[in-house]
């Protein structure tokens, strides 16, 4: 995890002082159960409630005994222990190392899901506000980069909230299918551990139960998990290179916030550069880098190896942590946008009414004229005003062709701005409501 791209309540959840603290809760949850079902004392359950309950884990004393015996469980097992003294015994019966591991990875990919729904909440948030700001600030649509048809502003913004609330969906839904439990012992069969005991971990640390586990949780939940933050990943960066090209110096349409006392170069002083949504491409794409090898920790040999460990213990923390700074920094640039709809007015207006080529082509035909007709009589006038000679209508109204189909009054009528307008409130209503 750099720190620079790291918020602290995302950070705390892959600390190795939260990740013990949930090997304990596993194993003492673990050992209430065993103690119901009569497999280990009551009196040994409570007191490793107890004095393990109240330890503070010694990170530096784990890992000096992993150095030794080269296995972290075991190495955590000795350490607590040595809290817990002769009822030490009674912890990891019947349990294998990945039943920890794998549950543990559960709880904490569940809890930073949870702090990434609060950050697709606020980017929501964000985009809602600032779409209804600009739901008639009108604005030239592009499709190759090139100048298409009138859209708004908060057309734009609505678009990239409704991409977000279905991205929040399928959030919700990883979160369900990686939040499950596995506490089925070596191979899977809980041949040294009863299913009751399981199911009592799962209720405790708030999981679902994997169905089959074959001692590891199968690894089709975690690809999918991660290909859905590599998907709200392209999202974000989908939005920050929108942005990126309406702050180029020939369009500024919008641009992120600069604040006092900010520079945006150290050799030019005039620079107000993107920094942000460029910084959010370049998250994205270490989001994304996560989703290929989650996809191939799938294929594990037999019931199981540890292939995938080395993976996960890098993609947890770092998908999660740059996610969860990526989306509050998104959020942080839609609340601060500077948008400046007269600008995006006079682009607009640059290519002298070249927008309603389509409406006239329509117009055409509705007429009695044939569409190859028409196209090539609103192309041959729509080339000249390309080129710079002139307005798109004044030549349209002066080229006779046309004139057999349109008089002028019906021309004129055919660049009413309001035209490609009239729907939408109805796309407010589908998004918004």
């Amino acid at each position: 995890m750099i720190e620079r791209y790291t918020r602290k309540e995302m950070a705390e959840i892959w600390s190795a002082a939260t990740k013990y603290r949930i090997w304990f809760e596993i194993e003492a949850h673990g050992c209430d159960a065993l103690a119901e079902l009569g497999v280990i004392p009551k009196s040994a359950a409570k007191n490793i409630w107890d004095k393990g309950g109240s330890a503070e884990f010694n990170v530096a004393r784990i890992d000096e005994i992993e150095r030794e015996v080269k296995h972290d469980v075991i190495a955590f097992l000795t350490h607590l222990a040595e809290f817990i003294g002769d009822d030490s015994r009674f912890v990891h019966q019947g349990f294998t190392s990945s039943d920890v591991l794998d549950t543990t990875l559960s709880v904490q990919l569940a809890r930073a899901t949870d702090l990434l729904l609060v950050g697709m909440d606020r980017v929501l948030a964000a985009l809602k506000a600032r779409a209804e700001e600009h739901k008639y600030s009108i604005t030239i649509g592009r499709s190759h980069g090139i100048h298409a048809e009138p859209t708004t502003f908060g057309v734009k913004l609505a678009q990239a909230y409704a991409e977000f609330a279905r991205g929040k969906e399928r959030l919700i839904a990883a979160r369900k299918e990686i939040a499950v439990c596995a506490i089925s012992g070596a191979i899977g069969t809980f041949a040294n551990i009863d299913p009751r005991v399981e199911a009592h971990v799962a209720e405790k640390m708030g999981l679902a139960i994997e169905p089959v586990s074959t001692q590891v949780i199968p690894r089709d939940r975690h690809a999918a998990y991660f290909a859905t933050l590599g998907v709200i990943a392209s999202s974000i960066e989908r939005v920050a290179t929108e942005i990126r090209h309406l702050q180029r110096t020939e369009v500024l349409e919008a641009e992120e916030f600069f604040s006092k006392g900010q520079k945006g170069s150290s050799a030019m002083p005039h620079k107000r550069n993107p920094v942000l949504t460029e910084n959010l491409t370049g998250l994205a794409r270490l989001v994304r880098m996560s989703v290929i090898p989650a996809m191939e920790n799938v294929a594990l040999w037999h019931e199981r190896d540890i292939s995938h460990s080395s993976v996960e213990r890098g993609i947890g923390p770092d998908t999660t942590v740059h996610l969860d700074f990526a989306l509050h920094r998104l959020a942080g640039v839609i609340e601060k946008l500077v948008v400046y709809p007269e600008t995006m007015m006079d682009n607009l207006n640059k290519l002298g009414g070249l927008h309603n080529s389509q409406r006239v082509l329509l117009a055409l035909t509705q007429a009695g004229e044939s569409r190859e007709t028409a196209y090539r009589l609103v192309q041959r006038n729509a080339m000249r005003t390309w080129a710079g000679e002139g307005a798109f209508l004044d030549f349209l109204q002066g080229d006779d062709d046309v004139k057999k189909y349109l008089n002028n009054a019906e021309l004129e009528a055919l660049f009413d701005m309001e035209y490609h307008l009239k729907h939408v409130d109805e796309i407010f209503s589908r998004v918004f409501s």
